[in-house]
């Protein structure tokens, strides 16, 4: 299976986004200080820039980052905030969301190893859409893990969005609607993503 394997902090500093966006509080990077010294950017470089950005924060590929704009390119709706959405939707942003893991890298590898259930069914594809209803939860067998007893104990490492209700105690989370675009707190300009994809 593909992943992103690319280095977070020399990544966010190209790409101009915080390692906090990552999950990653304390990831800094001195290389190379004065890189990047070409001020004007063209509108193709930009675009991908954008592209890029997304595709790196959420670890998709470029594959799969296609169907997701085909797929939203035939919702109803404006193409860049259902592609947005579409991916906010994903299981392991939604696990890194509830708090429960500290990455989304982390989160991924927790539901790769089938670690989480969506309504009472173990789900072990990252790429899972959750809906409006859903259920998630760690697995029964999971529970007794040093990594989970530490969230249950400590609290959860980040506040979930307005869309997830979240349950630390339980660790169970239930998706109350559907994420929002003011929802997705990501310095993104979608609509760059549409017009490089719309050429």
């Amino acid at each position: 299976m593909a992943k992103n394997m690319q280095p977070v902090a020399k990544r966010c500093k190209a790409l101009g986004i915080s390692p906090a966006a990552m999950g990653y509080a304390k990831k800094t990077t001195t290389r190379n200080p004065k890189g990047q010294m070409r001020r004007k950017q063209s509108e193709y470089a930009l675009q991908m820039n954008e592209k890029q950005k997304v595709k790196f924060v959420y670890g998709i590929l470029e594959k799969q980052f296609r169907l997701y704009y085909e797929k939203a390119s035939r919702m109803p709706g404006q193409t860049g905030e259902n592609l947005l959405i579409l991916i906010e939707r994903r299981l392991d942003n939604v696990v890194f969301r509830t708090g429960f893991c500290s990455t989304r890298r982390d989160a991924r590898q927790a539901v790769n190893h089938g670690h989480f259930t969506v309504n009472g069914r173990v789900v072990n594809i990252p790429s899972y859409l959750v809906k409006p209803g859903d259920v998630i939860a760690v697995k029964e067998t999971s529970r007794d893990s040093a990594k989970f007893k530490a969230v249950k104990e400590e609290g959860a490492y980040c506040t979930s969005p307005r869309w997830i209700e979240t349950d630390v105690g339980t660790l169970t989370a239930r998706i109350a609607q559907m994420p929002a675009r003011d929802d997705i707190d990501l310095p993104i300009e979608e609509h760059l993503i549409v017009e490089l994809y719309s050429k």
